[in-house]
């Protein structure tokens, strides 16, 4: 079982610690390509149409901003084609394997049978 993050905040609920990583480093990214890029942050969050505030709390990897508005900051960068990426059935090595064993032992051609008539 994974251990479990609580975050003290108004009613947010428990984030899975390998959750929690994810968005760290997302945010640690983000920051990283924003100072790459030489962008103020304040340039960034206009770009982007989000406040500062937002901005400051994607670069930490805050869990209760919306999804949206990380992308708003990442097509803002130029790196949004990668987040249709996350879910993508070609990289879910569990669904390939479950979907594996599901496939069929043998395939029939099966025949219709003539109606009387």
């Amino acid at each position: 079982m994974e251990t479990i993050v609580t975050i003290i905040r108004k009613g947010i609920p428990l984030l899975p610690a390998p959750a929690a990583r994810a968005l760290r480093k997302l945010g640690d990214d983000v920051h990283d390509a924003r100072r790459r890029r030489r962008i103020p942050m304040e340039i960034l969050a206009q770009r982007a149409s989000i406040s500062r505030a937002t901005l400051r709390k994607i670069e930490h990897g805050d869990p209760t901003v919306s999804l949206g508005n990380y992308a708003m900051a990442l097509f803002a960068l130029g790196l949004v084609d990668r987040l249709g990426d996350l879910a993508d059935p070609r990289h879910d090595a569990v669904g390939l394997e479950l979907e594996e064993e599901r496939l069929p032992e043998r395939v029939r051609l099966w025949r219709r049978k003539p109606k009387d008539g």
